[in-house]
């Protein structure tokens, strides 16, 4: 009985031993983001947001505390396989954060489903991420290309626009957000008269600007973000083309670009899952403790960072802190709501946010909202085989 006895006090031993191992151990979280060139702001303010909402939870989610890892993918996908691995064999992170360009998140994707690591894409919109290259281990924080441009398109229509031609740099991004922007125009009545692009992150403009001058649409789209989206829309006004033509972007043409466009930006309309002014206890605070943290306001980059963070913690609570019970944590996250400053969102079976989107004017140094674009927006995830 003695020996029997010794040996159930060894076992119990054992398994307060691991637990605390277990509770010791830090949840190795890695960024795969742009912290040089065009997107570099984007990065890190996705960054900024993530540690924030830790933070906030005292500095540990589902009480495990947080190493963090990083990678400049400097929006080169061919670095990217290589990137990532760094980050998922190298460090064996247990959730990879990726990226800001759409090329980019799709070799995430790939490394991710190859190696069973939970992705959140915290940015990149490229509709096969939830689409045809869906799984359970692959989540999104932000929103799918189709979703911001289907949805300004439908704006531009009903605000009596009828022909519209768009531009945009040649990428999966680009093409996809254009293709979003004509079905939602047109479905509305409107007709795409062409589309006009330049090679990533080409930013000389004027024969583009040239080529819309002479094909006098009532409106432009155009999608472009950071560096790029500041040159385009000063060289659209320097053109004299708002005088005649209205231009129109997803928000990220305006996002994060204010202060630099200055003048040139007022008026412009945009469509995004977030915007200023919202107005919410929720949002507010947000903006507040951001604004203290970092010394700035935030901005739609700042807030799918913060709500990463969130969605991941869910998963974690669910599962006890055990990021190793990964099926668990991947179907709690799936099954969330998240309380976030752009207005509480659920997951698509894809894992793409099923959200708001929100028609926004440039008022200032703001992207002030003035009303609802579309409500409770669902990607279609075509060719995704878990819906």
């Amino acid at each position: 009985m003695q020996i029997r006895f010794a040996k159930v006090l060894a076992v119990t031993a054992l398994g307060f031993a691991a637990a605390t191992v277990q509770a010791q151990e830090k949840v190795k979280v890695g960024f795969l983001l742009p912290y040089s060139g065009t997107y570099a702001a984007l990065g890190i303010a996705i960054e900024n947001g993530f540690k924030l909402y830790v933070e906030e939870t005292g500095g540990k989610l589902a009480g495990r505390e947080i190493q963090y890892f990083k990678v400049d993918d400097e929006s080169d996908p061919a670095k990217a396989i290589q990137n990532a691995n760094r980050l998922v064999q190298r460090d064996q992170v247990d959730l990879l954060v990726g990226s800001v360009h759409s090329g980019v998140a799709l070799a995430a994707t790939k490394v991710a489903k190859d190696n069973d690591v939970t992705l959140i894409v915290p940015n990149a919109g490229a509709g096969a991420i939830t689409g045809a290259l869906c799984a359970p281990n692959v989540f999104r924080s932000s929103y799918s290309a189709w979703q911001t441009a289907y949805s300004m398109g439908r704006v531009a229509a009903q605000q009596g626009k009828k022909t519209a031609v768009t531009v945009t740099w040649k990428y999966a991004a680009g093409d996809e957000q254009v293709d979003a922007f004509r079905q939602g125009f047109e479905e509305g009545g409107g007709k795409v008269l062409r589309d006009l692009n330049l090679s990533f992150p080409n930013v000389e403009f004027q024969s583009i600007l040239t080529e819309v001058a002479s094909d006098r649409p009532e409106a432009v789209f155009a999608f472009f973000a950071g560096a790029g989206a500041v040159k385009f829309v000063q060289d659209f006004a320097s053109a004299g083309l708002r005088e005649s033509i209205t231009l129109y972007g997803s928000g990220f043409l305006t996002d994060g670009t204010l202060e630099a466009q200055g003048e040139s930006a007022q008026g412009l309309q945009t469509t995004l899952h977030y915007g200023d002014g919202l107005n919410t206890p929720r949002d507010n605070a947000f903006r507040e403790a951001y604004s203290k943290a970092f010394k700035m306001l935030p901005d739609v980059y700042a807030v799918q960072g913060y709500d990463t963070a969130q969605m991941f913690e869910k998963g974690l609570e669910a599962v006890g802190g055990d990021a190793g019970k990964k099926d668990a944590l991947r179907e709690a996250m799936r099954a969330a709501t998240i309380d976030s400053p752009r207005g509480a969102f659920s997951l698509s079976k894809a894992g793409n946010p099923v959200q708001d989107f929100y028609l926004r004017e440039v008022k200032g140094n703001e992207n002030k909202v003035i009303g609802i674009a579309v409500k409770a927006l669902a990607d279609p995830a075509t060719g995704c085989r878990m819906n």
